[in-house]
């Protein structure tokens, strides 16, 4: 009785099997072949109006990322990973070659950890090289300063933080770690000339170092007090033109430092605010807060409204100021509130302007502050912006 039953079921099911097994043959398959691989070469020199966007990625930092932008078209042209804690790239002089400080662990998250400095060719992306640098980088929040080139780009210059405080210093000429320079309750680094930068110290000073031809210290010296570090301490964040970086206060002080053939100078301090200003509580704050513009002598800084305590906080405006005058010449008002900005170094700048919160890129014409474009669903958590 059981046999004639399969038997009885094998010959209902045979003729549905063999329709599917038909309908199966005749289904053509679902995706084509893979076409041979393609590769694009970038523009050498690029434009002036490409920007890397850093992205430390905080919801998975293990898969830090630069994102290359081209401002006059919006168009993302291409993408760097570049691992744990990442700050940012730092381009060569020649614009020929990118220099990025990366962090692995030989388990992803976990594991023996290497540090090194990549060397990527800046058309092709690829990477060249690696230098293997003491396994010390600094694990903060992205900042330009973390990490950046002498004058001359001879020496890669990358602020280490174990927490005692320290300097690597990357021959980029021979590729070679050249040694590691203690700065001892002074942070990061700002380069004044071929062989020499300075630290920022928690006391109000800062630390100038010399170094030799082959990257080591020559010599090093601490300045007086120059600000106020307790209550109203400069942030880290400030700007360069020419011989002379330009700090700002919690307040929004101005404090121009110069480098000088007798080491470094406090200028006369300025405000961003005049009394109406400060009465409505506005004050610079932001990831990347300020930007300048060499050529016509412009610093742009990211403004909101809040107490001391907002310093790292967006704003919804960009406030211009002359340098040689000290007066407010624009305020451009954003299409989004920004926590960094950046600025092109050519005769028609672009302002780029971005939040760690969002990932949208807004573009405005340098001069007269016009919004042109945005570029939207850029990367996870852009930070500090790199222009050619």
């Amino acid at each position: 009785m059981r046999l004639k039953l399969a038997a009885a079921a094998a010959a209902l099911l045979l003729p549905a099997v063999t329709a599917a097994t038909r309908a199966v043959a005749a289904t053509p398959p679902l995706l084509p072949a893979d076409p041979a691989g393609t590769s694009v070469v970038l523009a050498s020199p690029p434009s002036p109006h490409w920007v890397w966007v850093n992205d430390v990625v905080f919801n998975h930092m293990p898969d830090g990322q630069a994102i290359l932008v081209d401002g006059d078209s919006g168009r993302m042209l291409g993408m760097l990973n570049t691992g744990n804690m990442f700050a940012r790239v730092v381009l060569s002089a020649d614009r020929k070659l990118i220099f990025s400080p990366e962090t692995y662990f030989s388990r992803g998250t976990r594991g023996t950890r290497t540090d090194v400095v990549t060397i990527y060719d800046a058309a092709k992306l690829a990477p060249l090289s690696e230098i293997v640098i003491p396994p010390k980088r600094a694990a903060i929040m992205p900042m330009m300063a973390a990490n950046d080139l002498t004058d001359d780009g001879r020496f890669l210059l990358i602020y280490n933080f174990t927490p005692s405080q320290s300097v690597s210093v990357v021959d980029m000429q021979q590729r070679r770690f050249a040694g590691e320079i203690e700065t001892s309750g002074c942070a990061l680094v700002y380069p004044t000339g071929p062989r020499s930068f300075f630290s920022i110290c928690a006391d109000g000073a800062f630390l100038e170092e010399q170094l030799t031809d082959s990257g080591t210290l020559a010599h090093s010296q601490r300045t007086a007090k120059l600000f106020d570090a307790v209550h109203d301490p400069l942030t880290e964040k400030p700007v360069r033109v020419g011989d002379t970086w330009y700090f700002v206060s919690f307040s929004g002080q101005i404090q121009p430092v110069t480098r000088t053939g007798q080491g470094l100078r406090a200028d006369p301090p300025w405000s961003l605010l005049q009394p109406v200003d400060a009465a409505q509580h506005w004050r610079p704050g932001g990831l990347q807060q300020l930007a300048a513009h060499a050529a016509s002598n412009r610093l742009y800084a990211i403004m909101h409204q809040g107490d001391l305590a907002t310093h790292k906080e967006p704003g919804p405006q960009v406030w211009v100021y002359d340098l040689a005058t000290h007066k407010r010449i624009q305020r451009i008002m954003l299409k989004n509130p920004a926590g960094s900005i950046q600025v092109s170094r050519d005769a028609q700048p672009l302002l780029f302007a971005t939040f760690i919160g969002s990932t949208t890129l807004d573009i405005y014409d340098g001069l007269d502050g016009r919004h042109l474009r945005s570029v939207t669903e850029l990367g996870t958590t852009p930070t500090v912006m790199v222009t050619p």
